[in-house]
């Protein structure tokens, strides 16, 4: 093997070597536009495997107003070696006094949050524009990438699906259907040296547009991770290969889309809320009410918008503390993210996530409505992205991508609940500029 290739692939065997070869020179392989790492050493394979662990023994567990053993010696951490949580000062008595801290803290200094005590070592630097379409850099290292695979394993267990890796096999297939993003091959000694492929179901990024499906198809990869746009587009080739399930991660995904998948690919569709600052938070339950937390060192809190904590079942800010990437301990960190929490015996449960800040409408007879009244109108829809925008006079602009769904029944469900003499156009697109925001209005 050459030395480039042990540089991108420390742990790369002859297997491994063979399978990264067949996926970077296959016949009807897209133009990959990256070329494939993964430089996870022995020791954080070691921590990977202690990590699942951790996880199999130790679910997220606390009560109502009172957080988990671990959180006090974590802030003490955080006040004495994280140089932003350093400048508040001594740490107040009560946890919930500590000050909160969000993406514009990140955004404006992300090396603050990195512990003194912190090799550098290996350092990666991740950029990304999330849902608000602001640039973010997240600070990592390749030990903690691999940290992603016991929370997906966590995940597919709750819908007793086994993501099993092994060498000659192809362990996940990342699809994205953009105008342009990174794609590339890699091997994963997490999974013994199964394959890993990110791709771009855009015909341009294809020699032919019938290569996709028959590259996935000779893939038959275990499970396929996207988001609903992607998985929309997915389901319209006429792949054969059935996966074991699929897991949209980067917006929710409507029960009427997921419906659809399931049908379509005959296993589980699982919706995976996860941040870029966090990794995996929580996953859905099948029944799609609640959202269970996975990792068991995140301390999951929901404020109210003059920053106190809510009663149990009221609705709320999500706010993090704690997770796994040494780079970047976060302590009262607010997502933008909404739900309410519910903790029965110990466990806790989100209840009516929705992603971002709520926004209140105005029906046609002037009767406000919430959002989340929307979207449980929207939810047996089959719509893979979507924006729903009501101008300053009132009107409303739904600019959207159909997954099936027919623009009858979206101009249905609306009226139904803004009235039947509300201003509505509806606008049907082929891309979204950006990640769009679901919900926005000029009042």
């Amino acid at each position: 093997m050459t030395d480039d290739l042990h540089h991108r692939f420390p742990l790369i065997d002859e297997r491994g070597r063979r399978l990264l070869l067949r996926l970077e020179e296959h016949p009807r392989a897209p133009r990959y536009t990256h070329r494939g790492f993964n430089r996870l050493t022995p020791a954080g394979l070691r921590r990977a495997a202690d990590f699942a662990a951790a996880l199999d023994s130790s679910p997220p567990r606390w009560e109502h107003e009172r957080p988990p053993d671990w959180l006090a010696e974590f802030v003490a951490h955080c006040f004495r070696h994280v140089p932003l949580y350093r400048r508040w000062g001594p740490p107040p008595p009560r946890f919930t006094d500590l000050p909160t801290t969000d993406r514009s803290d990140l955004n404006r200094e992300p090396w603050s949050f990195v512990p003194d005590t912190q090799p550098l070592d290996d350092l990666i630097i991740y950029n990304t524009s999330g849902v608000t379409g602001h640039p973010l850099s997240i600070l990592t290292h390749p030990d903690t990438l691999a940290l992603y695979i016991p929370l997906l394993r966590a995940a597919l267990a709750a819908r007793n699906v086994a993501l099993e890796g092994g060498p000659d096999r192809i362990a996940i297939a990342l699809v994205c259907d953009q105008k342009q993003t990174y794609t590339y091959a890699a091997v994963m000694p997490a999974l013994d040296q199964a394959g890993f492929v990110k791709l771009n179901l855009n015909p341009a990024e294809w020699r032919e547009a019938g290569d996709r499906a028959k590259f996935l198809d000779d893939l038959d990869p275990e499970i396929y991770t996207g988001d609903p746009i992607s998985f929309a587009e997915l389901a319209r080739l006429p792949i054969t290969a059935r996966p074991k399930a699929l897991v949209s991660t980067a917006m929710v995904l409507t029960p009427g889309l997921r419906a659809q998948l399931e049908t379509r690919f005959d296993c589980p569709a699982l919706d995976l809320y996860s941040m870029n600052e966090s990794g995996p938070i929580a996953v859905a339950a099948p029944t799609g009410d609640r959202w269970i937390p996975l990792q068991p060192r995140l301390y999951i809190e929901i404020l109210d918008p003059d920053g106190a904590p809510t009663p149990p079942g009221a609705r709320g800010e999500i706010v993090l503390s704690g997770g796994f990437n040494p780079f970047l301990p976060l302590l009262r960190y607010r997502t933008g993210d909404h739900a309410a929490l519910e903790i029965i015996g110990g466990q806790p449960a989100l209840i009516g996530l929705e992603g971002r800040a709520p926004v209140v409408f105005r029906a046609a007879d002037g009767r406000p409505l919430n959002n989340i009244d929307i979207s449980i109108a929207l939810r047996p829809l089959a719509i893979a992205q979507f924006n729903l925008h009501q101008f300053a006079d009132g009107s409303l602009r739904l600019r959207w991508r159909s997954a099936g769904a027919e623009e009858s029944e979206v101009r249905e469900a609306l009226l139904a609940h803004f009235g039947a003499t509300q201003a509505l156009l509806i606008e049907s697109v082929n891309a979204f500029e950006g990640k769009a925001l679901n919900y926005t209005s000029d009042l």
